[in-house]
């Protein structure tokens, strides 16, 4: 027996491809379009692709002699808020996924770790792993409105594209004001 044991796939799930039609000869080639519907917590604190949204899958799926090499892109939609200033995100993201997933009781068995290669259930591959893995990876963990995005005031709490530019929260200390007095008379 592999010494992995992956739970049961619904060939159902949009995330699942079944790879039934697919030849299981070096270079067989078949290509997927569809779009499925985002899972849970799919991103990082401050941005994430919503659950449930439409993501656009266009994929290649490729027999190789070890299993079916998956490649192709991702893409949707991504909320979230900018690390600087708070501002709500509405974006879009495109991915690229490349998966090779393992036929069960192959050699890679053997000669790879559980976790280095992604692996078949009987016909089906699921592309839920990859795919959160390059989405993850690829959003930012400290999002942006804009590249030049000041941030706020950290005394007022006011964004500071809204504040006159002579804005401040100069506080003098009660034990030097009468010196600035001084720099007034001159004035």
């Amino acid at each position: 027996m592999p010494k992995h044991s992956p739970s049961h796939l619904d060939p159902r799930s949009p995330l699942v491809l079944d790879t039934r039609e697919l030849p299981r000869r070096p270079g067989a080639l078949r290509t997927v379009k569809r779009v499925a519907p985002a899972p849970a917590d799919l991103g990082v604190e401050l941005i994430s692709v919503p659950e449930g949204a439409d993501l656009d899958l266009d994929l290649r799926l490729e027999s190789v002699s070890e299993g079916v090499l998956v490649s192709g892109t991702v893409s949707g939609p991504v909320r979230g808020e900018c690390g600087r200033c708070l501002r709500e995100i509405n974006t879009s993201m495109a991915v690229t996924i490349q998966e090779l997933y393992a036929y069960e009781n192959s050699t890679t068995d053997a000669t790879t770790e559980e976790d280095e290669v992604g692996r078949m259930q009987g016909d089906l591959i699921d592309l839920e792993p990859a795919l959160r893995d390059a989405v993850v990876l690829t959003l930012p963990t400290n999002p942006r409105c804009r590249e030049d995005c000041p941030g706020l005031c950290p005394e007022c709490g006011v964004h500071w594209d809204e504040l006159p530019a002579d804005h401040s929260h100069q506080q003098i200390d009660p034990r030097w004001a009468g010196l600035s007095q001084l720099t007034r008379k001159e004035e």
